[in-house]
């Protein structure tokens, strides 16, 4: 979600977001660990190819997570909601 669809959401909305995308640094960290040890291995074996993508694009996905959390925090700041 970007600063736009942010504010465009009702309170509720808001706060229920921010409880729902609450991020798990622990879990997070163990699939990403994960994810790289199956790009690492794929390489390792010449099978770079289609399936080797999609753990770098999950992996960027849990990387930007944090990001996204952040914004959610700002909004609710914004709005004294904290």
């Amino acid at each position: 979600m970007n600063q736009k669809e942010l504010a465009q959401l009702s309170d509720e909305e808001l706060l229920e977001a921010a409880k729902n995308n609450k991020p798990s640094p622990i879990i997070d960290a163990f699939f990403i660990g994960f994810l790289i040890g199956i790009v690492v291995y794929s390489v390792a074996t010449n099978a770079w190819g289609f399936l080797t993508l999609i753990p770098l694009f999950l992996i960027y996905l849990f990387l930007k997570k944090p990001k996204q959390y952040e914004a959610l925090k700002k909004e609710l700041k914004k709005r004294n909601l904290e």
